[in-house]
Protein backbone atom coordinates (compact mmCIF):
# COMPACT_ATOMS: atom_id res chain seq x y z
CA UNK A 1 0.00 0.00 0.00
CA UNK A 2 1.20 3.53 -1.09
CA UNK A 3 0.01 6.99 0.65
CA UNK A 4 -0.44 10.30 -1.07
CA UNK A 5 -1.43 13.76 0.72
CA UNK A 6 -2.45 16.35 -0.55
CA UNK A 7 -1.21 19.50 1.75
CA UNK A 8 -3.73 21.77 0.20
CA UNK A 9 -7.07 19.40 1.03
CA UNK A 10 -7.98 21.23 4.65
CA UNK A 11 -8.01 17.44 5.98
CA UNK A 12 -4.99 16.91 8.08
CA UNK A 13 -2.66 14.56 7.09
CA UNK A 14 -2.90 11.73 9.76
CA UNK A 15 -6.68 11.77 8.88
CA UNK A 16 -5.49 11.34 5.57
CA UNK A 17 -3.69 8.33 6.10
CA UNK A 18 -6.57 7.12 8.25
CA UNK A 19 -8.87 7.25 5.53
CA UNK A 20 -6.42 5.69 3.17
CA UNK A 21 -6.39 2.47 5.71
CA UNK A 22 -9.93 2.97 5.88
CA UNK A 23 -10.44 2.95 2.18
CA UNK A 24 -7.76 0.35 1.31
CA UNK A 25 -9.34 -2.25 4.09
CA UNK A 26 -13.13 -1.56 2.53
CA UNK A 27 -12.13 -2.25 -1.20
CA UNK A 28 -9.93 -5.51 -0.06
CA UNK A 29 -6.74 -3.96 -1.30
CA UNK A 30 -5.56 -4.97 2.88
CA UNK A 31 -7.15 -7.85 4.25
CA UNK A 32 -7.47 -8.89 7.66
CA UNK A 33 -3.83 -10.28 8.73
CA UNK A 34 -1.89 -7.81 6.37
CA UNK A 35 0.87 -5.65 7.95
CA UNK A 36 0.62 -1.84 7.32
CA UNK A 37 3.61 -0.26 6.10
CA UNK A 38 5.95 0.91 9.00
CA UNK A 39 6.32 4.47 10.69
CA UNK A 40 9.79 5.04 8.86
CA UNK A 41 8.29 3.50 5.39
CA UNK A 42 5.70 5.99 5.30
CA UNK A 43 7.58 8.95 6.66
CA UNK A 44 9.92 8.17 3.51
CA UNK A 45 7.13 7.89 0.90
CA UNK A 46 5.30 10.99 1.89
CA UNK A 47 7.93 13.08 3.84
CA UNK A 48 5.52 13.76 7.21
CA UNK A 49 6.35 13.83 10.38
CA UNK A 50 6.61 10.42 12.33
CA UNK A 51 4.05 11.32 15.32
CA UNK A 52 2.07 11.95 12.40
CA UNK A 53 1.88 8.48 11.43
CA UNK A 54 2.00 7.42 14.30
CA UNK A 55 -1.10 9.20 15.52
CA UNK A 56 -2.94 7.75 12.00
CA UNK A 57 -2.19 4.65 13.26
CA UNK A 58 -3.10 4.87 17.06
CA UNK A 59 -6.52 6.30 15.72
CA UNK A 60 -7.18 3.28 13.55
CA UNK A 61 -6.47 0.91 16.81
CA UNK A 62 -9.32 2.96 18.17
CA UNK A 63 -11.25 1.86 15.60
CA UNK A 64 -10.39 -1.47 16.26
CA UNK A 65 -9.36 -1.84 12.26
CA UNK A 66 -5.47 -2.69 13.35
CA UNK A 67 -3.84 -3.41 16.02
CA UNK A 68 -0.17 -2.77 16.93
CA UNK A 69 2.27 -5.60 17.96
CA UNK A 70 5.64 -4.60 19.94
CA UNK A 71 8.48 -4.95 17.79
CA UNK A 72 6.71 -6.65 14.75
CA UNK A 73 4.23 -4.03 13.43
CA UNK A 74 1.19 -3.11 13.00
CA UNK A 75 -1.62 -5.43 11.56
CA UNK A 76 -5.21 -5.21 10.06
CA UNK A 77 -7.93 -6.42 12.59
CA UNK A 78 -10.62 -6.32 11.01
CA UNK A 79 -12.77 -4.66 8.58
CA UNK A 80 -14.72 -1.40 8.33
CA UNK A 81 -19.00 -2.54 8.56
CA UNK A 82 -20.21 -1.93 5.43
CA UNK A 83 -20.62 -3.98 2.10
CA UNK A 84 -18.02 -6.60 1.04
CA UNK A 85 -14.77 -5.88 -1.25
CA UNK A 86 -16.36 -6.75 -3.95
CA UNK A 87 -19.47 -4.78 -4.21
CA UNK A 88 -17.30 -1.59 -2.96
CA UNK A 89 -15.22 -2.60 -6.23
CA UNK A 90 -18.26 -3.43 -8.59
CA UNK A 91 -19.35 0.19 -7.62
CA UNK A 92 -16.32 1.95 -8.10
CA UNK A 93 -15.90 0.49 -11.61
CA UNK A 94 -19.44 1.88 -12.15
CA UNK A 95 -18.66 5.39 -10.59
CA UNK A 96 -15.66 5.66 -12.58
CA UNK A 97 -17.79 4.92 -15.59
CA UNK A 98 -20.33 7.74 -14.91
CA UNK A 99 -17.26 10.34 -14.02
CA UNK A 100 -15.99 9.66 -17.59
CA UNK A 101 -18.96 10.49 -19.12
CA UNK A 102 -19.52 13.27 -16.91
CA UNK A 103 -16.41 15.11 -17.97
CA UNK A 104 -17.03 13.92 -21.52
CA UNK A 105 -20.28 16.08 -21.31
CA UNK A 106 -17.83 19.16 -19.75
CA UNK A 107 -17.94 18.92 -16.58
CA UNK A 108 -15.28 19.76 -14.63
CA UNK A 109 -14.08 17.99 -10.91
CA UNK A 110 -15.34 21.02 -8.89
CA UNK A 111 -18.90 20.77 -10.95
CA UNK A 112 -18.70 16.68 -10.13
CA UNK A 113 -18.07 17.09 -6.51
CA UNK A 114 -20.97 19.34 -6.47
CA UNK A 115 -23.17 17.31 -7.61
CA UNK A 116 -22.17 14.36 -6.07
CA UNK A 117 -23.02 16.14 -2.99
CA UNK A 118 -26.43 17.67 -4.27
CA UNK A 119 -27.70 14.33 -5.19
CA UNK A 120 -26.20 12.73 -1.42
CA UNK A 121 -28.13 15.30 0.16
CA UNK A 122 -31.19 15.13 -1.95
CA UNK A 123 -31.08 10.96 -1.58
CA UNK A 124 -30.93 11.11 2.50
CA UNK A 125 -33.78 9.58 4.33
CA UNK A 126 -36.01 12.39 5.86
CA UNK A 127 -35.45 12.16 9.90
CA UNK A 128 -38.19 11.08 11.74
CA UNK A 129 -39.53 13.49 14.00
Amino acid sequence: MSFQLVPDSGVPAYLQLVQQVRQAIRMGVLQVGDKLPTVKEVVTEVAVNPNTVLKAYRELEHEGLVEGRQGVGTFVSRRPSGPPPSTQARLARSLERWVETARREGLDDESIEALLRAILRAATPARSA
